[in-house]
């Protein structure tokens, strides 16, 4: 045990009227809900990265924090697990995320870079029995360290393309070794700056390798967790190969992977993109590519990915509506790819923000599920397209312009434009908040 967060009581729920700060007013772990418990939907899991890695810089000014494993031993690797797990604890989360350079210091060259991780996931299962939490999933830092300004997967180097397979094949084993129930891929450097030096034909066909070589080496090691790719259009680089859900499904379509790779989507990624959390998850659940979510929002003001935790309850009423018409969770779940404001340094600040995150994910979780449940909004949309289920409708989409055209004269048509009834809806919304 550390004493970094004494004092700190494990969150429980208390209920609506509860003033404790250390409390939960919403999420009920053991509330059933659609015939599960509420943890068994929501699949909580904790950013190792931002929570325990980032130092709190941002793009005008370094680091803020001081945290006491900062550094770059085994020793304080180690320190940073033991608090991490606590922390865990703390929250009653049962799920965690990590990339390899979060939890193991680099080393002289990429054998003591390997030894390095292997050492740390042993400590982490030691960790994960005594605890009993587990993997969501793990993934490769393939943008931080200079070798990848150029890319990963896409990089011009073969020698840089190399070690980022090799790389990709120890977290793999990683998080096969941990029991992670899915592996994910975000290619912060998969793209380009500028057209005048970049050969995007060569650079995708490339990452479509690098990506066939994951499943391939999925099925080899036998792994029956999900592959992952997490889109975003920007930030890094100025476009990334995987802008949107719609962009990663036609790059899996163009490499026969679309049976084999699902998505990732995060609230702030969605944003950037120019849509709504909720449009991207639909995207998926229509392209049965839905797999799981990264949890935060952006500073709608701000350009860029600000990574804050949510806290908008309207809006991931919106994203877990479609997340249950989709099924719900399968092996994804909730991940917190959030972190503190710069001037949050205390203990008690990183522990409150996954108390407020959770709390709002399951004030909006209820909500969907008693919309869903209702029917209300379901039966609205599918009194708006009730033509298409009559004979003639479906008869439409199987007739050619001719005949349509001749129908049309015949019956005289002059068809007359019907509401769309969207404020009424939007107030129905409102009723389940």
């Amino acid at each position: 045990m550390t004493d970094f967060f004494k004092g700190i009581p494990a969150i429980k729920y208390e209920g609506r009227e509860s003033d404790n700060d250390f409390a939960f007013r919403h999420y009920n772990p053991d509330e059933v809900i659609m015939g599960k418990p509420m943890s068994e939907h929501l699949r909580f899991a904790a950013a190792y990265w931002h929570s325990f890695a980032w130092p709190s810089g941002d793009p005008f000014g370094g680091q803020t924090l001081e945290r006491p494993w900062f550094g770059d031993t085994m020793e304080l690797a180690k320190m940073k697990a033991d608090v991490a797990f606590e922390m865990f604890q703390i929250l009653n989360v049962p799920y965690f995320c990590f990339h390899d350079a979060d939890v193991r210091p680099e080393g002289a060259d990429f054998a003591e870079t390997t030894r390095n991780l292997e050492a740390i996931v042993d400590y982490f299962a030691q960790k994960m029995d005594e605890t009993g939490v587990k993997l969501l999933w793990g993934t490769a830092n393939l943008f931080s360290h200079r070798r990848f300004m150029s890319g990963a997967a896409t990089n011009p180097d073969p020698d840089i393309f190399a070690y980022s397979a090799a790389t990709i094949k120890t977290c793999m084993d990683a998080t096969i070794k941990l029991g992670g129930e899915n592996y994910v891929l975000w290619g912060g450097r998969e793209g380009y700056e500028t057209l005048l030096n970049t050969d995007m034909g060569r650079e995708r066909q490339q990452a479509g390798r690098m990506l066939q070589m994951v499943v391939d080496y999925k099925h080899k090691m036998g792994f029956k967790g999900a592959i992952l790719i997490e889109p975003k259009p920007q930030e890094p680089t100025k476009h990334q190969y995987d802008y949107d859900v719609a962009t990663v499904y036609g790059f899996l379509k163009d490499f026969g992977l679309e049976g084999e790779v699902q998505v990732n989507i995060e609230q702030g990624h969605a944003i950037l993109a120019g849509h709504s959390f909720e449009h991207e998850l639909a995207m998926a659940r229509e392209l049965d590519i839905f797999g799981s979510i990264d949890m935060n929002r952006n500073d709608y003001q701000s350009g860029w990915d600000t990574d804050q935790f949510p806290n908008n309850v309207p809006e991931m009423t919106l994203a877990y509506y479609e997340v249950l018409r989709a099924g719900g969770f399968k092996t994804g779940g909730t991940n917190f790819d959030a972190k503190l404001r710069r001037q949050s340094l205390d203990p008690e600040d990183l522990i409150l923000a996954h108390v407020g995150g959770m709390d709002a994910c399951a004030a909006g979780f209820k909500a969907a599920a008693a919309m869903l449940e209702d029917g209300k909004l379901e039966a609205a949309r599918d009194a708006r397209y009730a033509g298409w289920d009559s004979s003639g409708g479906k008869a439409l989409l199987n007739s050619d312009l001719g005949t349509i055209h001749d129908d049309v004269l015949a019956k005289g048509l002059d068809p007359q434009p019907q509401s769309g009834r969207q404020e009424r809806l939007e107030n129905l919304v409102n009723r389940y908040l």
